[in-house]
C-alpha cells in the first residue's frame, strides 16, 4: 500500500490518532471498497461519512431522482438537484468533499439480474434501502458471496442497526422472515425526523469501519435500537435460525 502523503496525514489526522486505526489503518481505508444501496435518508449521511473517512472507493446504487419531499432528511441533495438522479447527485457531493475517493454510480435498481455482479466488486455493503424485498435480495447475495452487510432501518423517531457477517451470526432472514403487511406503518404514513436517519446512517458507517479494520465489537448477533423521542437505547441479542432459508443448516 502506498504511504500517506503530507496532505492525507493532515486530512485524516483524527482518524490516525484513534486506537485501532493509525497510519496503517488509514491506508487500509483508502484501499477499501464499500457499496451503499440507496442514496436517501440513510445513504446520505453514510455516503458523506464514508467519504470523509477516506474510504477509497464508494459505490452508490439508486434508480430514483431527487424530489422536493426528500430534502427534509436526504442531506446529500439540495434544491438545485431536483429531478437529478440521486446516485449522480450524491456522487457530485462526494467528489467535492474528498478527491481521494473514487465514486461508482449505478443509476439503476438492484435486481436479481445485477446484484451479484455489482456487490462482488465491494468488501462491505450498507443497506440504505426502504423496502423489504431489496433487503432480502442484499441479504441473499451477500450471504452467497460471503460479504458483510450493515442493515439499518428507521421509522418516525426510532431506528435500528445490525451487522451481518456470513457464518458468524444471524442473517437478515433469521430475524425478518415475512414481508410486513400492506397496512404496516411507513415513513410515508407516520413520518420520520431527518436526524433519526442521520443517527442510524452514522452508526452504519462506524460498523463498516470496524469491519474493514477488524476493530472493536461489531453488532454481529446484536441489534442496536434507539428511540430518540424517549432517548432510549437497547442492544438486543439475536441468534441464528437453523431453519432460515438463507443461512440455515436444515
Amino acid at each position: 500500500m502506498p504511504a500517506l502523503d503530507k496532505e492525507q496525514l493532515i486530512r485524516y489526522k483524527r482518524n490516525i490518532l484513534l486506537n485501532g486505526v493509525g497510519k496503517l489503518g488509514q491506508q487500509k481505508l483508502l484501499n477499501s471498497k464499500v457499496l451503499i444501496v440507496g442514496a436517501g435518508g440513510l445513504g446520505s449521511p453514510a455516503a458523506y461519512y464514508l467519504a470523509a473517512a477516506g474510504i477509497g472507493r464508494i459505490g452508490i446504487v439508486d434508480a430514483d431522482t431527487v424530489d422536493l419531499s426528500n430534502l427534509q432528511r436526504q442531506i446529500i441533495h439540495n434544491f438545485r438537484d431536483l429531478g437529478k438522479p440521486k446516485a449522480v447527485s450524491a456522487a457530485e457531493k462526494l467528489r467535492v468533499l474528498n478527491s481521494d475517493v473514487q465514486v461508482d454510480i449505478y443509476n439503476k435498481m438492484l435486481t436479481k439480474n445485477n446484484a451479484e455482479e455489482i456487490i462482488s466488486s465491494y468488501q462491505v455493503v450498507i443497506d440504505a434501502t426502504d423496502n423489504f424485498a431489496a433487503r432480502q435480495l442484499i441479504n441473499e447475495v451477500c450471504y452467497r458471496l460471503k460479504k458483510p452487510f450493515i442493515y439499518g432501518g428507521v421509522l418516525a423517531m426510532q431506528g435500528q442497526v445490525m451487522t451481518i457477517v456470513p457464518d458468524q451470526g444471524p442473517c437478515f432472514s433469521c430475524i425478518f422472515r415475512k414481508e410486513p403487511p400492506e397496512n404496516a406503518p411507513t415513513t410515508s404514513t407516520v413520518g420520520i425526523l431527518g436526524a433519526v436517519a442521520g443517527v442510524i446512517g452514522s452508526v452504519q458507517v462506524s460498523e463498516t469501519v470496524k469491519i474493514l479494520l477488524q476493530m472493536g465489537s461489531p453488532l454481529v448477533g446484536r441489534m442496536f435500537t434507539i428511540d430518540l423521542a424517549e432517548m432510549l437505547t437497547d442492544l438486543i441479542e439475536v441468534s441464528r435460525d437453523n431453519s432460515c432459508p438463507v443461512c440455515g443448516s436444515i
